[in-house]
């Protein structure tokens, strides 16, 4: 009987609650609309837009990183000439201690069946990934690939 007494109390307490939140949250836009009527108020109308705006920005849309000498590159084509570089060294240039070699313990028949990745699809496999997602299994964010 205690459990169900206190779960009436409880859904009593929480729709007493949410009564209050929504008067209250009534009570306050009315001031504020009340504000903004005035001429006083049409100022503070472009500080409330500017506010809401940069609460739905992207975070994915903050472009800024550090250059080799730590100098922070705000400008888009500068990001994309500094994550080409990273990755020209990243697969071109330091890595000689990276040497891989191939393994030979497969015969010629099973080498035939590899395949081959072209370049058409990597591009059509970039253009399906939604630009929405932060990072893939490796790390590197979906809108780095993208600029390659």
């Amino acid at each position: 009987m205690t459990g169900a007494c206190s779960i009436e109390r409880y859904k009593v307490a929480k729709k007493t609650t949410k009564r209050a939140i929504s008067e209250a949250k009534g009570r306050a836009y009315d001031d504020l609309y009340r504000i903004l009527r005035t001429k006083e108020g049409g100022k503070d109308v472009y500080k409330i837009a500017r506010i809401r705006e940069r609460k739905t920005r992207d975070l994915n849309q903050v472009k800024c990183i550090n250059d080799e000498m730590d100098q922070l590159l705000v400008k888009g084509q500068d990001i994309k000439h500094r994550w080409q570089r990273y990755f020209d060294n990243l697969f071109i240039g330091e890595n000689e201690t990276m040497d891989t070699q191939l393994d030979n313990s497969f015969d010629d028949l099973i080498r035939c069946f590899v395949h081959k990745i072209q370049e058409s699809e990597v591009k059509e496999v970039l253009k399906r990934m939604k630009a929405d997602m932060v990072m893939e299994p490796d790390g590197i964010p979906i809108v780095v690939w993208k600029c390659l």
